[in-house]
């Protein structure tokens, strides 16, 4: 069982709430190889959503470079491979987030939202996928024996709940678990058994599997949108 609780809390009521718990921080205080869960750790190479051959260092350098502010348009430092601490701009109270650019080049502005649906979520899954699938699958094995207790800066897992910034270890424990919006990282197969002598028994039993990553390959073109909505 994973369970998601507010690094906030000290240590001494987590072990008394988790008393056989695997206690692991995952945001950018962490140490060791955790630390690579969160999104602001620099991995490289990450795509950006709807901007052809493009990447950049973070998932938070994607996500803190595409947004538009009323007056400021997306920051180009942040969406290369460069990692930077420019993100910070998000917090200047003079500026107003009137919503998110949908690619480096992109055309449209989508509301928070669909960034959150198309931009966020997906370049987070990239990086669980390609970059600590190593993480992952110690995750999964401790996660058939103990209780996992991750920790963030927020506990919002509910990803229609935009008044709180979602948690990255909710979409780690999604992903782990195969619980929305990760819910097709499993696949079910259909296994046939026969037993043969002198009566013919055949049954089927349904296993839980997960699917193979296929290997990543950078989109040519940009994709087209049409199915969102616009602010």
């Amino acid at each position: 069982m994973i369970v998601i609780e507010t690094k906030q809390q000290s240590r001494e009521v987590l072990r008394e709430k988790y008393p056989n718990g695997i206690i692991a921080d995952v945001t950018e205080s962490a140490h060791g190889a955790l630390v690579r869960l969160c999104p602001s750790y620099p991995h490289g190479g990450i795509p950006i959503p709807n901007s052809g051959w493009k990447t950049a260092s973070s998932v938070e350098d994607i996500w803190q470079g595409l947004k538009v502010y009323n007056d400021e348009g997306v920051t180009p430092s942040l969406l290369t491979e460069e990692a930077t601490d420019d993100y910070n701009r998000c917090k200047q109270v003079h500026n107003k987030l009137i919503g998110y650019r949908y690619g480096v080049n992109g055309l449209q502005t989508i509301s928070l939202a669909d960034a959150r649906r198309r931009i966020f979520i997906p370049t987070y899954r990239w990086v669980l996928d390609y970059k600590v699938q190593d993480i992952i699958e110690r995750l999964r094995k401790a996660n058939e024996s103990k209780t996992i207790v991750l920790l963030d800066d927020s506990t919002n897992s509910d990803i229609y709940n935009y008044d709180m910034p979602l948690s990255h270890a909710f979409l780690v424990k999604a992903y782990v678990e195969g619980l929305p919006p990760y819910e097709d990282v499993y696949e079910t197969i259909v296994i046939h058994h026969f037993y043969s002598g002198r009566r013919v028994i055949s049954w089927t039993t349904e296993e839980k599997r997960v699917k193979t990553i296929k290997p990543y390959i950078m989109p040519q073109q940009l994709e087209l949108p049409l199915d969102i909505k616009y602010i």
